[in-house]
């Protein structure tokens, strides 16, 4: 080992690379990271921090008409864009700043710096202007949004540039179907931006419980964002009041703004893979095996850059596996079975285990139990949401098989249920809890007649 400067060097500098770094320290490791732009990552700097706090801002709007029902009046509120910007770039900033000091109290050596493979152990520092040297090297150097090759698609942003607008616009075209594309729409809708979102498939939400998908569109379109499936944009055009966008039907739209959200790629140009050989999917994803083991000996990679599971706790989970594995002497695979995650949508969803698609593919017949209604605080603001809650369910075992719920405080209800379901929780194991009431929670808990399609009925 002393015959590398580094026993550890980490290449990337979000949640999971500082993770892996700080804990294989933490074993008594010599650790070198580099990031070359600022520590944190896709989460904290461009992701789920920063659109979190932009979803908050975005639900004042119907926070103060709703107050109506309840005897409040709220009169003279307005929203200052260059308010929430300076607000969200302080906290990004001060989060950013956290990252470093805990890889300074842990005794990591950490770069601003970009970093390229020379080989399988050893690494340019570009702003540095410096070669080291490190026994194992970690990749952890995440995704970078996907843009399309359309004509005019320089005049499109992305999710990056999002969080930078210098004015709001007042007409905006998210394109995309995904969580990302739904999060920003009903962002920017709720910040008064009338908002259209296009998804060139029959659906959004490909992936998701098919009645979650529907559920959501419906309720996207109550709160007045224009979605429109099966449109694709073929080319953007700048003009005179804004772009003009024909899509492949050869119908135009005007706007004032376009926003892709069509997905992410691994983030691995200019690294040096091939330096050192390692081997890349089609994808561009690093492929490694169940320990984040790449084709080389020396080198692992963890998070987006492996195109796995492309979330934090995904990335951080991944990162403990590979420093029990390879400091703490305890070989760990990764676990990415039963993840249970939330779409920040609006309204929001949580989700864990199969859908009833995928059950149905996997064990044929399987119960539903499925809910939808008015959630209690819509009695006396009035307002036309409803929330929809679905138990997929084993017949022969009663074991649930997912959950999936859409409605307020969904993100934080299936983080408690994902504990249930991780654990082989049966039906009648959630029947005999105890309800919590007057919540909407209580429905997971006491919903007792199975659904059955009309065609069945």
């Amino acid at each position: 080992m002393a015959d590398y400067d580094y026993d550890l060097f980490v290449i990337g500098g979000g949640s999971g690379g500082v993770r892996a770094a700080r804990m294989a320290a933490s074993h008594g490791a010599k650790v070198g990271v580099a990031e070359e732009y600022r520590y944190g990552g896709t989460c904290v700097i461009r992701g789920c921090v920063p659109k979190k706090l932009f979803v908050y801002a975005s639900h004042f709007h119907e926070d103060f008409e709703d107050a109506a029902g309840f005897g409040w009046q709220v009169d003279g509120a307005h929203f200052d864009w260059s308010t929430l910007i300076a607000n969200k770039d302080r906290e990004i900033a001060r989060l950013s700043g956290i990252y470093e000091n805990l890889l300074r109290n842990a005794g990591t050596e950490f770069f601003h710096s970009r970093a390229e493979l020379r080989d399988p152990h050893r690494i340019h520092l570009v702003a540095e202007e410096r070669e080291i040297t490190a026994e194992r090297i970690l990749i952890a150097v995440g995704g970078w949004p996907s843009m399309p090759e359309i004509p005019g698609i320089a005049h499109a942003i992305s999710s990056n540039e999002a969080f930078h607008l210098d004015s709001l616009p007042a007409r905006m075209i998210v394109v995309g179907g995904g969580y990302i594309a739904v999060e920003f729409a009903g962002i920017f809708q709720g910040l008064g931006v009338a908002t259209s979102l296009l998804y060139r498939g029959p659906e959004i939400l490909r992936g998701f419980d098919q009645d979650v998908r529907t559920h959501l569109h419906t309720q996207m379109r109550k709160k007045g964002i224009d979605v429109r499936v099966n449109t694709n944009p073929a080319s953007i055009e700048k003009t005179a009041g804004g772009f003009r966008v024909t899509m492949e039907d050869g119908s135009v739209t005007e706007t004032d703004l376009v926003m892709y959200a069509t997905g992410r790629s691994p983030k691995i140009d200019g690294l040096g893979l091939e330096n050192a050989g390692v081997a890349v999917a089609k994808s561009g994803a690093i492929i490694v095996d169940d320990y984040s083991h790449t084709n080389v000996p020396s080198i692992w990679a963890i998070g987006d850059v492996t195109d796995r599971v492309n979330l934090t706790p995904v990335a951080i989970h991944e990162a403990m596996c590979f420093v029990a594995t390879e400091f703490a002497g305890n070989p760990t695979t990764v676990d990415h079975a039963l993840i249970p995650t939330a779409v920040f949508s609006q309204p929001p969803i949580g989700t864990c285990g199969m859908s009833e698609q995928e059950a149905r593919a996997q064990y044929g017949d399987v119960d539903i139990y499925k809910s939808t209604f008015r959630p209690m605080k819509h009695t006396l603001s009035g307002r036309d949401e409803q929330s929809l809650m679905k138990l997929i369910v084993d017949p022969v075992s009663d074991k649930v098989l997912g959950c999936h719920i859409v409605g307020p405080d969904s993100g934080e209800m299936i983080q408690c249920l994902g504990v249930a379901i991780k654990m082989g929780a049966s039906k009648a194991q959630f029947d005999a809890t105890m309800a919590v009431h007057p919540t909407a929670a209580e429905e997971l808990v006491t919903m007792r007649e199975k659904w059955v399609p009309k065609a069945a009925e």
